[in-house]
């Protein structure tokens, strides 16, 4: 059985892997609209993985005995002035997730919630890999720079990335 404490804030995380699937989406809507599809699916294949683990906790919390309580979800941003400011912004939102999976992991710590603390490690690694991913996709998009040709090639290639869950 989930502690109250953890409870709500697993509640509050589903609510963050939401928002986060959401925001996805959105940078991918921005990125067709420039006319790069291949950044367009990497953000869909991205948004999916959110909403993926958003039903991981969602899962989590129906299994220990707890009621899942959905939130509101606040608008995404919708306005980007380049592709590398998407990017740069994916970055800083998966910086962001990081740190509420620590805080989370944390509170199972503090709380003595072995369970929880095994769920979240899974978490704790997955985000490592979320911002190396990001991470090197800006560090391309800045070498690129305004190079048509280069965009065009990353372009093709982030169009590859599979569904990774």
């Amino acid at each position: 059985m989930l502690s109250k404490t953890i409870h709500n804030a697993m509640n509050e995380q589903i609510k963050n892997e939401l928002y986060s699937a959401y925001q996805y989406l959105s940078m991918s809507a921005y990125c067709e609209s420039v006319n790069l599809p291949g950044l367009a699916h990497w953000m869909r294949v991205q948004f999916r993985e959110e909403t993926e683990h958003a039903l991981k906790f969602y899962d989590f919390i129906q299994d220990r005995g707890g009621r899942v309580v959905l939130e509101a979800i606040n608008q995404p941003l919708n306005e980007f002035g380049s592709p590398l400011e998407v990017f740069e912004q994916a970055l800083k939102q998966e910086q962001g997730v990081t740190v509420q999976i620590n805080d989370l992991y944390g509170l199972a710590v503090r709380e003595d919630d072995y369970a929880s603390q095994a769920f979240l490690q899974w978490f704790v690694t997955e985000q490592v890999e979320e911002e190396k991913n990001v991470g090197d996709v800006v560090e391309t998009l800045k070498m690129v720079g305004n190079k048509s040709e280069a965009l065009f090639l990353l372009d093709r290639e982030l169009g590859g990335r599979e569904n990774e869950e």
